[in-house]
């Protein structure tokens, strides 16, 4: 299993993101339900599931949810949580976007929500989730995007570290559409706005060493105006980021 660094780091935190508040609720998990409903006879991947709140959407909607991660505390985390909500149609699986372990077409619908900015190769996961989804199916992505003028960009991915070291790239809208293209996705539809951050649940949900705070910090307090302006920084530290849903088919 690839990138021990990642596993290392979320295993000890599988419990913060199965409770996160962040994680469990927001109107692109509705937007999931919406898409789901007429399907009960579908066989679904949560690709990246981290937490598994796209698995617990989805599983009282389709036939089969496929729960994968790359961490595997992780997993262990969904499938009790899976058990205790009685969505006896979760399964769970350790793998990475980069290389999943089905045949070609074996899925109806791709989910993947706040999981790709993590992945050790953007690209090649995407893909993968192509190959693993059936002519004509489904797949949405959902993710934190980056701005396109560079000064904001530097901010964001220099954040996302400070706080996170397993964080690969934000990348931005433009970048998104183009690689979706090239992995063989159509896009059918696609929906933005802003998700507030609050920095201390934001800082503890990864456990983020007093060292990175006092650099998240500063770096907020010395940040441009226009960096605050645009991410909405306040004086507790907390920001705006901006997220997308892709809705995408296949030919």
């Amino acid at each position: 299993m690839s990138d021990p660094h990642t596993q290392a780091h979320y295993g000890p935190r599988a419990g913060a993101y199965v409770a996160s508040a962040v994680h469990a609720t927001g109107a692109d998990l509705d937007f999931i339900a919406q898409t789901l409903r007429p399907h009960p006879s579908w066989s679904v991947l949560d690709l990246g599931c981290g937490g598994g709140h796209v698995s617990y959407t989805a599983a009282p909607l389709v036939a089969r949810v496929t729960a994968a991660d790359i961490t595997a505390p992780m997993l262990t985390a969904v499938q009790a949580e899976a058990t205790a909500r009685g969505l006896e149609n979760i399964t769970t699986i350790q793998a990475s976007a980069e290389d999943l372990p089905f045949p070609a077409g074996h899925f109806d619908a791709v989910l993947c929500r706040f999981s790709a900015h993590h992945w050790s190769n953007w690209s090649t996961g995407l893909r993968e989730a192509r190959r693993v989804l059936k002519p004509g199916g489904t797949a949405l992505f959902i993710d934190t995007t980056a701005p396109t003028l560079p000064r904001l960009d530097s901010h964001l991915q220099t954040i996302e570290l400070l706080r996170d070291p397993t964080h690969g790239r934000n990348h931005t809208v433009p970048e998104w559409v183009a690689e979706l293209a090239r992995a063989g996705f159509s896009l059918t539809g696609c929906q933005s706005w802003n998700l507030r951050m609050e920095f201390p649940v934001w800082t503890a949900r990864t456990k983020t060493p007093e060292v990175m705070l006092a650099a998240l910090r500063h770096l907020q307090a010395t940040a441009p105006e226009e960096v605050k302006t645009h991410f909405a920084i306040t004086p507790d530290g907390s920001f705006d980021l901006d997220v997308v849903l892709f809705a995408l088919t296949t030919a």
